[in-house]
């Protein structure tokens, strides 16, 4: 027989505060009513049947600052309901993995009524999140309060609560806890080992562990070419066309280790539950707007928006910009190779020691210009992205993706290229890709996790003054970590780790044959990456709400595409060697022919 929630006493005196939700400081005492009475109404009435409660009592409010922060928890009951309704896989007593349900809980691994633990703290968060984002409007007109703020039938509360202003922000809390242990066995001792991906799964959710065993696999995919690199790189330092042998074994690697990492993904996503997770129908993204009408085929009243009006703004608009934005990227790419010209001109009249160091400060200055270009086109897209009003989250995410991916591509490879295709100059290519390659990890490091800690510490040390000079007679130790919290950044996703894989991986794949330093310089600074991103994800961030995940999504055929690319130019070097032209004096359409005939056997394979 079906459980139903209506059946069931859910509610508790006390809970476990797992969500925080911050109001806008002058929100109505009705407003605050109406939302709360809507989170703890049973379902049958519309509500989410969750608990909720304010941070700070009566008396705390007046001895602390006021602050419009509300806890949200559930019960035990009610989030085992909750991962039935969202499909949760988890395993059973035989072995096998099957979604949840709440009357056959017995039949299923680690199951005890006794305990709370059988779901992950980031699965009950994740859980909340869902309930609260499916509160929906029923014969309400406007938000109570806010006449401005309309309402229909079927509209997510949460959402127009966010755009309204009245709701700040959704966050879910740090089990300190929890994160001091996965930080003991994550990052803070500095020694060789794996990572803990299943106690990042349980703790941030299977998104981010997928991410960190990207991370992983890609770093120790690297040794390979690392240790090939190093002696390659002292014996054949100065002859700088003996590249063959090189580029035949990166052509092998970079065709091999993504068929190999999507099994391991499919082993890891098995394991967890999420490979055989049913996908829940996609709601509208919050960002999306239109005329009220119905929806042909949920049935729902939502705003509608002409498809040939967004794909006009693509064509007419996003289009044209991304080209000119392209064309940008060249000039400044011409701009760089004046610059070298007038670095080598002056060297060759003085050779000296100065003189030397200056060839490097054309290439030092084109890596940091890229990387500022990058972050601002970034921003570009993300409006263009969202002005052309995509319906669902994930079509914006992938026309958000392709933008950032094809201007990255041509802002930090378009020189490469052209130094290796039509000035053919292999010294110059090394010492290019040298200085992009070193200085963008560089400056990653510096602006992604050492800046952002350093004012998070700061900040931190502020909060602590204050509540010592408050003098509370109360345990502030909740309201110190909400505060604490509720001022750090939002992890706004994995979207900037998997670009700076992704261009790292470029860097490597598709010409370290003429630098074979490139893979060690990569596998000493993911050591490091893993390391500022743990402790960016513990100690900087927002803790973010858990997302299943099966694979790492689009970035999967981002990176096969790069592959191909790197098959392509690793063939069109080798052809262009020295060696392989000496085989063939007489006929280059012989040669011509190979190179085609090895470049699609590689991708055959």
């Amino acid at each position: 027989m079906k459980v139903t929630l209506s059946a069931l006493d859910t509610y508790e005196t006390s809970f476990t505060p797992l969500v925080v939700i911050e109001l806008a400081q002058d929100v109505k005492e009705e407003t605050k009513e109406w939302l709360k009475n809507r989170i703890i109404a049973k379902k049958k009435d519309g509500g989410a049947q969750l608990l909720f409660r304010p941070l700070l009592n009566k008396y705390e409010k007046e001895t602390l600052e006021n602050q419009n922060l509300y806890l949200v928890g559930a019960s035990n009951i009610r989030l085992l309901l909750g991962a039935e309704a969202l499909g949760l896989v988890k395993e059973c007593n035989d072995n096998t993995m099957r979604a949840f349900t709440y009357g056959s809980r017995q039949n299923f691994k680690g199951f005890d009524d006794n305990n709370d633990d059988f779901l992950t703290m980031a699965e009950c968060q994740f859980i909340i999140k869902h309930e609260l984002e499916n509160l929906r409007a029923r014969d309400e007109k406007m938000i109570p309060g806010y006449p401005q703020a309309k309402l229909y039938p079927g509209k997510s509360l949460l959402r127009r609560l966010i755009t309204s202003g009245v709701v700040i922000q959704v966050f879910p809390l740090h089990d300190n806890e929890a994160l001091k242990k996965l930080e003991d066995t994550w990052y803070t001792r500095l020694t060789l080992k794996y990572q803990p991906i299943d106690n990042i799964r349980g703790y941030f959710g299977e998104t981010i562990a997928l991410y960190f065993g990207f991370l992983e696999y890609f770093t120790f995919a690297l040794i390979p070419m690392a240790v090939i690199g190093l002696p390659y790189y002292v014996f054949v330092w100065e002859d700088y066309d003996k590249y063959v042998i090189f580029a035949s074994f990166n052509l092998i690697w970079s065709t091999v280790i993504l068929e190999v990492w999507k099994r391991g993904c499919a082993t890891m996503t098995y394991r967890w539950g999420t490979l055989v997770m049913k996908r829940h129908f996609e709601e509208p993204r919050p960002g999306f707007h239109g005329v009220l009408g119905i929806n042909p085929v949920t049935g729902r009243e939502e705003p509608l928006y002409p498809s040939y009006k967004r794909q006009m703004r693509i064509y007419l608009v996003s289009l044209p910009f991304v080209c000119l934005c392209l064309y940008f990227s060249l000039y400044v790419m011409m701009i760089y190779f004046d610059m070298e010209d007038w670095a080598l001109g002056l060297h060759e009249n003085s050779e000296s020691e100065w003189t030397s160091v200056l060839l490097y400060v054309p290439s030092i200055i084109y890596a940091i210009v890229i990387e500022i270009m990058n972050r601002l086109y970034r921003y570009a897209a993300e409006f263009l992205t969202s002005w052309e009003n995509h319906r669902l989250e994930s079509a914006y995410q992938n026309h958000l993706i392709l933008k950032v991916l094809v201007f990255n591509f041509l802002n930090c490879f378009a020189s490469l290229f052209y130094i290796a295709f039509v000035l053919r100059d292999m010294k110059l290519l090394r010492q290019s890709l040298a200085t992009l390659l070193i200085t963008s990890q560089i400056l990653n490091q510096i602006v992604e996790s050492f800046l952002p800690y350093w004012l998070q510490k700061k900040h931190g040390v502020q909060v602590k003054r204050k509540l010592q000079a408050l003098k509370a007679d109360i345990d502030a130790t909740l309201y110190e970590q909400v505060i604490l919290e509720k001022e750090m950044g939002t992890y706004l996703g994995t979207f900037d780790d998997y670009l700076e894989l992704f261009l790292q991986f470029g860097y490597v794949s598709l010409f370290s044959c003429v630098y074979p330093l490139a893979a060690a310089f990569a596998v000493l600074n993911n050591f490091t990456e893993v390391n500022s991103d743990a402790l960016k994800m513990c100690r900087v961030f927002k803790r973010p709400f858990s997302e299943p995940s099966a694979n790492i999504g689009v970035w999967q055929l981002a990176f096969e595409t790069m592959s191909v690319i790197s098959v392509v130019t690793n063939c069109a070097l080798i052809g262009m060697s020295p060696q392989v032209n000496a085989l063939f004096p007489d006929s280059k359409a012989d040669l011509i022919l190979i190179v085609v005939a090895v470049e699609w056997y590689s991708l055959l394979i």
